[in-house]
């Protein structure tokens, strides 16, 4: 008896065998190749220029809905920002569900409210927050807790040379520079339309760190010195000013 297995003709409805495979790309992969081929020949500088435009529109999307660099305008966030230095700003800090917080440095559009221009400052006081200055330290106090800002204020500045009483409105911001002595800020609008406060909705974003001299290059520390300060009322009405201009 014959035991020995007779070669059958493979079955054409079957899968072919993983293992008998040529190397060579389908149709379907012989037809992209030749699509990217045609597109790198048709641009001056074919797959460099291809990548240099794919690496544009990366860092375009990234600097539209990520983040992006944000040149310091002037003097008013020294001691820790200086003109010209260039930090980078998180656009997506505030996205999901977390507000602007007490001590956060900001940058926003102040359009209709400061002008036609990007600023950058710190955050003092949020929707309810009660901000006063100054206790009897000098020092400026929210929802009636003093709060000490020497970790961040310019050397020599004081808190505030302008007394200011005002409650912040839901939905707005009280924003003011770290040098005091030289920063345009919600002090300066305290009588005028919308009382100085920042709507969040023009907030831009967080800034995150310095990137611009590289031999200050680092992340922005955040600061704790409002970490004790209560809650506010979340509904109070704005208090009048009792002050206007800038130290």
């Amino acid at each position: 008896m014959d035991t020995e297995a007779q070669p059958t003709e493979r079955d054409r409805s079957l899968p072919p065998d993983p293992e008998d495979s040529s190397g060579a790309p389908g149709p379907e992969g012989r037809s992209r190749s030749a699509l990217a081929s045609r597109f790198t020949d048709w641009l001056p500088g074919g797959r460099i220029t291809l990548t240099l435009l794919l690496c544009l529109l990366f860092l375009l999307a990234v600097n539209t809905f990520v983040a992006r660099p944000f040149e310091i305008p002037s003097g008013s966030m020294e001691k820790g920002l200086r003109v010209g230095d260039r930090v980078l700003v998180n656009k997506l800090a505030y996205t999901f569900g977390h507000g602007p917080a007490r001590g956060d440095v900001i940058v926003f559009d102040g359009t209709g409210y400061f002008g036609d221009a990007d600023y950058i400052k710190r955050v003092v006081g949020v929707g309810g927050d009660h901000v006063v200055c100054c206790d009897g330290e000098g020092r400026i106090r929210v929802n009636g807790r003093s709060v000490d800002e020497s970790g961040f204020l310019f050397p020599g500045d004081s808190p505030s040379t302008v007394r200011f009483d005002v409650v912040v409105p839901e939905g707005r911001l009280f924003v003011l520079g770290d040098h005091r002595g030289s920063s345009s800020d919600s002090r300066d609008r305290l009588g005028s339309p919308g009382g100085g406060m920042v709507p969040v909705e023009k907030v831009v974003g967080r800034a995150e760190g310095l990137v611009w001299p590289f031999g200050r290059a680092g992340r922005l520390e955040p600061t704790d010195a409002y970490d004790k300060v209560p809650a506010g009322e979340a509904s109070a009405p704005a208090a009048a000013p009792t002050g206007g201009g800038h130290g």
